[in-house]
């Protein structure tokens, strides 16, 4: 029952956060081409060279996702941080097969048909 629930929670700090990114279609050009992938801190990072728009929108998202995980956190009493790789370990887990990802070693990681290697804090 524990694990369900955990499941649920993480399932609850994602779900806002993919749905306002699957919006943006330059978001999903970066994430097809590889530029962009998910940390296991909840927030997106840029894989190789960092153009000025590849920067600007990877920080629009990451702005968006702090102001998102802030305000769960404080409504959850958990500490932002928390928060942030509870949602970091669900966005990693839903990556899909050629995403990118960053693996607990700092090594960027590509998405194979296989489970990534995640975070061992992940619940």
């Amino acid at each position: 029952m524990i694990a369900l629930t955990g499941l649920a929670a993480i399932g609850i700090a994602a779900g806002p956060v993919l749905a306002q990114q699957q919006r943006d279609p330059a978001y999903a050009a970066a994430r097809a081409a590889a530029q962009v992938g998910e940390q296991p801190d909840g927030y997106l990072g840029i894989v190789g060279i960092a153009t000025p728009a590849l920067q600007r929108l990877v920080d629009d998202i990451n702005i968006k996702r702090r102001a998102t995980y802030a305000e769960r956190a404080k409504e959850k009493k958990q500490t932002l941080e928390a928060y942030a790789l509870t949602a970091g370990c669900e966005l990693i887990m839903r990556t899909e097969p050629g995403e990118k990802y960053r693996a607990p070693d700092g090594t960027w990681q590509t998405r194979t048909g296989a489970a990534p290697t995640r975070d061992p804090r992940c619940p």
